[in-house]
């Protein structure tokens, strides 16, 4: 049985800017950090993984791999992006930090059932808060209950675009 999230893992550029963002702006401690010297097959290596505890016991992870070609981009929210959950407050005190320390800071989007503010990391990722609405429990219910066919009609009807490829 899976029980819950234990890491996400994703390339960063430089560990260090990585933990100012992840640390001091959004209040994530680095909960460990260790350098990796030898792959698992013994292959020679040189890479920095620093992990960083979420409220959860869970945690957002980075590989710094200096040597290693990684295409780091500027991402597009639905190319890829990381939802954190927050409360209505910390949402909005995060808006306000964000626009007082000059992070890139979208928001507030009002979703129904959330409020979400984005950010953008130092490695070109979106970051999204999200606070859920008095409305989450009741959208959540409904929303698996009708997932299946919701699926079902976009693969019926999705352009034809997306199907070639």
């Amino acid at each position: 049985m899976i029980k819950g999230l234990h890491h996400n893992a994703y390339r960063c550029r430089d560990s260090e800017e990585t933990r100012h963002f992840y640390e001091d702006f959004l209040g994530l401690p680095l909960a460990d950090a260790f350098e990796i010297e030898e792959s698992k097959t013994g292959r020679k290596t040189s890479v920095l993984h620093s992990f960083f505890r979420l409220g959860d016991g869970s945690f957002l992870a980075f590989f710094e791999v200096p040597e290693s070609p990684f295409d780091f981009k500027v991402q597009h929210d639905y190319d890829l992006h990381i939802a954190l959950e927050v409360d209505a407050a910390t949402l909005q005190s995060m808006f306000e930090k964000g626009k007082a320390e000059g992070i890139e800071t979208r928001g507030i989007a009002d979703h129904g059932f959330t409020r979400s503010i984005y950010f953008r990391d130092p490695n070109g990722y979106v970051i999204e808060l999200a606070a859920p609405t008095d409305t989450a429990a009741a959208y959540a219910t409904k929303a698996e209950k009708e997932a299946h066919g919701a699926l079902a009609s976009w693969q019926a009807s999705k352009p034809s675009a997306r199907q070639s490829g």
